[in-house]
């Protein structure tokens, strides 16, 4: 059976999806559509790069579900695969929204306005250069936290990639002061993130608590694929739990990690990622050697 995982911030670039938008009528009514809920021009913003829009949180997540949509819907109207082999979908954060609407869950104006306000949320949570992120190269989800615990760091775990690489979120004096302590407890690279604030951390409660309103409001679909939850790591195709765990998500850890060998206990062994970038690829291969993985971000990678 096939898992389709639909990537996060920081898989985006200018240009991203354009040789479909050239090629498929299909993923340019993508692009129309999207644009015409978000009220946004996002052929000016992730084709032209208009002001660096594509990389400021509030623009960056709705332009990377595009991408991944278009992409997605373009390979299913050429039936490039077969539908019926789905089992399961999963995104690495805001992938989670896009894993929603091509699975179907959620219709494609719903996630597109939801995403929209997250991003806007997410950009706004907190005052600028007051928090932020680091990336934690050679030590797995529990070295890290065993570090955080020792030595009294106030940081959170945000993201458990792989067992190799893991973020942290906090306030950004303490990030940049805790670089000597981790790097004295021998990990291989300790780099500061260059992002707007401190991601799925307390930081996000607030704006956490806004989002999970909305997220009430919206009327998910049912069919049998199963949505792994960022949340939970657990698999489903619950509405009531996958609404619920999708409340909880901005301000908890992204359990990418537990979410693959998760797919490994329920017997998957084929996925493909859609969307920019080959960064989930990657960091699936290091998590499990059990999966035939397929990335497809340009036309060249459907052959």
């Amino acid at each position: 059976m096939t898992s389709f995982v639909f990537p996060g911030q920081g898989s985006q670039f200018v240009g991203m999806a354009k040789d479909f938008y050239d090629n498929f009528d299909k993923a340019k009514n993508i692009f129309e559509e999207i644009s015409e809920h978000s009220k946004l021009d996002l052929k000016k913003i992730i084709f032209e790069g208009y002001n660096n829009l594509i990389d400021n949180t509030q623009y960056t997540q709705i332009s990377i579900f595009t991408a991944s949509l278009a992409i997605y819907k373009s390979i299913e109207d050429q039936n490039i695969f077969d539908s019926s082999s789905i089992s399961v979908m999963m995104g690495h954060s805001l992938g989670e929204y896009s894993a929603l609407a091509c699975s179907n869950k959620l219709s494609i104006k719903e996630a597109s306005l939801i995403l929209k306000k997250r991003g806007e949320l997410m950009n706004n949570a907190v005052e600028p250069n007051k928090s932020g992120m680091a990336a934690i190269i050679g030590a797995n989800s529990q070295q890290v936290e065993k570090i955080i615990q020792d030595n009294n760091i106030k940081l959170e775990i945000a993201n458990d990639n792989s067992p190799i690489q893991v973020v942290v979120s906090g306030d950004k004096n303490e990030i940049t002061k805790s670089k000597e302590i981790f790097i004295n407890n021998k990990v291989k690279k300790y780099v500061l993130l260059n992002v707007s604030a401190a991601f799925h951390s307390n930081y996000m409660l607030d704006s956490e608590k806004q989002l999970s309103e909305e997220i009430s409001k919206l009327n998910f679909l049912s069919n049998d694929i199963k949505i792994v939850s960022n949340y939970t790591a657990d698999l489903s195709s619950d509405n009531s739990i996958i609404m619920q765990s999708l409340q909880k998500q901005m301000a908890s850890k992204v359990r990418w990690t537990e979410s693959i060998k998760k797919l490994e206990e329920f017997g998957e062994n084929k996925i493909i990622e859609i969307g920019p970038g080959k960064v989930l690829s990657g960091l699936i291969k290091r998590i499990s050697n059990q999966f035939d993985i397929i990335s497809i971000n340009n036309i060249t990678d459907i052959k």
